[in-house]
């Protein structure tokens, strides 16, 4: 695998990529049932495609309240009702279980002199909690929310955004990670240099721009920079 140039920073998505979206669905599925499994991807679709449609619309609502949408969708379509558990599934949102490499990856990347950034959809009180709760506050100099700016991946604002924060002049100096195809793969279009983590085994979208690489998962990142 060929290696990246003149990479000065790694921005990371968070969810998909640095944390488990379907943990807090996986923990209480012993509840939940046989439909555990159908809830949590629906649920994350759902999430995905409301932050799209408010981006489309011009009516902004931040990602909690995003995320509380898209579970209530999920849910209902389920025929779920019970009492309380969209509450207990909120709470655990705001601690999702970070992928067991991460800490390892993100370490290997700061022994190589990168900046390192989080750049996602998440509110920052919510990015914050997580970052907290899995431990890795002091593996990031920045952890950046679309609330700054005010609309959602994959617009362009965001990916400037993060340029502005991090002092960089050329795109192709970031090294841009996710797990979300149309995040990676909007992110390489923009101009940086795009790693996708290829977690679920899944072609690139129709859409613009190539990541620069592909990895399992984020142990094999810093060999890349």
């Amino acid at each position: 695998m060929e290696r990246l140039h003149g990479i000065k920073a790694c921005v990371f998505d968070a969810y998909g990529t640095l944390f488990d979206v379907h943990a807090p669905v996986r923990r209480l599925a012993a509840e939940i049932g046989a439909r555990a499994d159908d809830i949590s991807r629906l649920w994350r679709q759902k999430q995905l495609e409301y932050t799209w449609l408010r981006s489309l619309m011009g009516v902004h609502a931040d990602f909690w309240h995003v995320t509380s949408d898209a579970l209530d969708y999920a849910l209902e379509q389920h025929g779920v009702s019970e009492p309380g558990l969209k509450d207990e599934l909120m709470a655990l949102y705001l601690k999702l279980d970070a992928y067991p490499e991460v800490v390892d990856a993100l370490e290997a990347v700061k022994a190589k002199s990168k900046l390192t950034a989080i750049l996602s959809n998440g509110s920052p009180s919510m990015l914050d909690s997580m970052v907290r709760h899995a431990g890795l506050e002091r593996h990031f100099n920045f952890v950046l929310s679309v609330e700054d700016v005010g609309i959602y991946k994959p617009s362009r604002r965001v990916y400037r955004h993060a340029m502005h924060k991090l002092q960089m002049q050329d795109a192709a100096s970031v090294c841009f990670v996710s797990a979300n195809c149309w995040d990676a793969q909007a992110a390489a279009q923009f101009g940086f240099q795009s790693v996708r983590v290829d977690r679920f085994g899944l072609k690139d979208d129709r859409i613009p721009g190539r990541p620069a690489a592909y990895i399992p998962d984020l142990s094999g990142l810093a060999a890349l920079l």
